[in-house]
C-alpha cells in the first residue's frame, strides 16, 4: 500500500463486507460455547476453553482489521482513474515483450488469474504509477521490469 487510505473496488468491498458478516456469525457461535469459569471441569475441559478463547481472540483481531480496512476505503474515496490503485485494471508490457491486462485487488482469488494483489511484488511496484512508467519488481527468477501501458476500470477487463 502507499501509506494513504486506499480505496477498494465495489467487488472487493462486497467480499470484505461478506467476510465481516461471516466473522461476526462465527464469533457469536464460538462465544456461545464458552462456559462460565465456575463451570469448567477437568483439565481437558479447561484446555478446550482456552482453545475457544484463543479462537475468539483471533476472530476479534480479524474483525477489527476488516472494519479498519472498510473505514480506510471510505476515506480513500473512489478507485483512481489517473494512476494505478486498488481496484484499477492496468495493462502492462513485461520485459519479455508480452502484454497483459491485470486487475489490482486486495483479496487473492484463485478463480481470477488476472488478479494481482496490491501487496504482491508486482502490485506494490504498480501502485501510484501512470501510463508510461517503468517499474521494477522481484519475480521468481529475479528482478524484472514492466511498463504501464494503460489504465482502465474493472469493467474494462473483459
Amino acid at each position: 500500500m502507499t501509506g494513504d487510505p486506499e480505496p477498494i473496488s465495489a467487488e472487493a468491498r462486497k467480499a470484505l463486507e461478506q467476510e465481516l458478516s461471516d466473522l461476526h456469525e462465527e464469533r457469536r457461535t464460538v462465544a456461545a460455547t464458552l462456559k462460565d469459569s465456575d463451570e469448567v471441569g477437568d483439565r481437558a475441559d479447561q484446555a478446550d476453553e482456552i482453545q475457544r478463547a484463543d479462537q475468539l481472540h483471533r476472530l476479534d483481531e480479524r474483525i477489527e482489521r476488516a472494519e479498519d480496512r472498510l473505514r480506510q476505503a471510505d476515506i480513500g474515496g473512489p478507485v483512481p482513474t489517473d494512476k494505478v490503485g486498488v481496484g484499477t485494471t492496468v495493462t502492462v508490457r513485461f520485459a519479455d515483450g508480452t502484454t497483459d491486462t491485470l486487475h489490482i485487488g486486495e483479496i487473492a482469488d484463485a478463480r481470477d488469474p488476472k488478479l494481482v494483489t496490491s501487496d504482491s511484488p508486482l502490485g506494490r511496484a504498480l501502485l501510484g504509477r501512470t501510463p508510461g512508467d517503468t517499474v521494477s519488481y522481484e519475480a521468481p527468477n529475479g528482478e524484472t521490469t514492466a511498463v504501464v501501458v494503460s489504465l482502465g476500470t474493472p469493467g474494462d477487463q473483459g
